[in-house]
């Protein structure tokens, strides 16, 4: 071997050499570190999936556990916490730049919206892949984004339609109403009158007709789609309340005429959704409130019960639809936030924990398809799903606004003001708190 030859075969076994060394401390070199926080308020949930599961927060552990055993960009460790609804602000904002804080919430759309104006909720339209858009419902979509990026992610849902005593329609002669198959009606604005009338006159006194409350704020969701009755969208194209309108104080008339007729239960202004509840189960009022939870109450009642939209000015009814999803917080740290973004597609991309939604209404397609067998008693709320809305608008300070807005019912059921007044004092009122929100509201940058 001649000089030459042997200093390039030299040189060819320290390259060769250090570019193993290299791959071997590369592949050597310690991954992140990570530690995740998900919580969850304490929500009952149950899937077709696992028999045994009561609540939301076992859903997420059995994730959580799963998705750390399979990870491979870091050591990542989630710890999932469970709080007490009344806690959440505490939990979440009260969090907000401590080792507490949450990297992703599990919750109800009802609350976490408002925490999209925080500024601390990531988009996620870089994990939504093509496959899980089309997936998903696009009315579910619709209430998941804001100004054009999506911000929470809908995992499954619950429908609220009205429903209505057999037994009493019935005894007043309102069978050709009634419909013997298990699925949601519509009744056009003329058979409502018809009906409400007719259970009024005929039913005992100690009966009552409707449902109507102004005690506080559960509930109110109800109340507002009763007042897109008549047109009225509620809302305008700028997400404020719009009811000194036309159609919105033909809503209002229309409430309170049922209110003077004695449709609704004696002094509602001071009763609670859950008066009403403990009513119909007492078979003292014709018409509530139904969906997949109370559906099994009711049955275990024994009250022969038929479902029926939310009336509507041309007949096809409204439903209130909540829906329960994730939501991704960015807290400064660029790692845990892809980590966090790699766990909500972790569930959306493995069937295995996509399957947890069947149960409630699973807002994925393919879920629903393939445990439409275990669905049948709630397909009918999955047929329904069109005719939900958005009730709130993703509006920045919706507890706030809820917060006056049942005083303003209260003040409609009184019956001292004209419906002109109620109308503009639940816009100047809600407003006032919606345009507050807007002021104090920032968005992920």
């Amino acid at each position: 071997m001649n000089k030459k030859t042997l200093i390039f075969f030299v040189i060819a076994l320290v390259l060769i050499f250090g570019a193993y060394f290299l791959i071997k401390s590369n592949s050597l070199k310690e991954k992140p570190e990570i530690t995740l926080v998900i919580k969850t308020p304490v929500l009952q949930m149950s899937s077709c999936k696992d028999k045994e599961l009561k609540d939301s927060y076992t859903f997420v552990k059995k994730a959580a556990d799963a998705f750390e055993k399979q990870y491979k960009d870091a050591n990542v460790k989630v710890k999932v916490v469970q709080f007490a609804k009344e806690d959440e602000d505490e939990q979440i904002i009260g969090c907000f730049d401590t080792e507490q804080a949450t990297d992703i919430l599990y919750e109800e759309y009802f609350n976490m919206s408002t925490y999209v104006h925080t500024g601390k909720v990531a988009p996620l339209d870089d994990i939504i892949t093509e496959e899980i858009r089309n997936d998903i419902n696009n009315s579910y979509w619709e209430v998941s984004e804001l100004n054009g990026k999506t911000y929470m992610m809908p995992f499954l849902g619950m429908q609220n339609t009205l429903c209505y005593n057999k037994d009493l329609f019935k005894q007043v002669g309102l069978e050709r109403y009634i419909e013997d198959d298990d699925v949601i009606q519509n009744w056009s604005l003329k058979d409502w009158e018809t009906i409400l009338a007719t259970l009024k006159k005929k039913l005992p006194e100690n009966i009552y007709t409707m449902l109507m409350y102004g005690k506080n704020e559960t509930g109110d969701t109800h109340v507002i789609t009763l007042l897109r009755s008549r047109g009225s969208t509620f809302f305008d194209e700028n997400g404020r309340v719009n009811l000194n309108t036309t159609e919105g104080i033909e809503a209002i008339k229309w409430l309170m005429d049922c209110n003077k007729k004695g449709y609704f239960p004696n002094n509602a202004e001071s009763l609670e959704i859950n008066d009403c509840y403990k009513l119909f189960m007492n078979g003292q009022l014709a018409i509530y409130i139904n969906n997949a939870v109370l559906d099994v109450s009711i049955n275990e009642a024994g009250i022969n019960h038929g479902n029926v939209n939310f009336p509507s000015i041309d007949g096809n009814g409204f439903n209130t639809t909540f829906l329960t999803g994730f939501e991704v917080f960015d807290n400064g740290n660029k790692e845990k936030l892809k980590a966090a973004k790699d766990f909500i597609k972790f569930i959306y991309e493995t069937d295995e924990w996509l399957d947890y939604s069947a149960g409630a209404i699973p807002c994925s397609n393919k879920v629903a398809v393939r445990y439409s067998n275990d669905l049948k008693k709630i397909q009918k709320y999955i047929d329904n799903t069109e005719n939900g809305w958005n009730f709130t608008e993703n509006a920045p300070a919706w507890r706030k606004v809820r917060a006056v807005f049942y005083k303003d019912i209260k003040e409609l059921l009184y019956g001292e003001k004209t419906a002109e007044e109620i109308a503009m004092q639940i816009e100047n009122d809600c407003n006032k708190a919606i345009d507050e929100g807007y002021e104090n509201s920032k968005l992920h940058e």
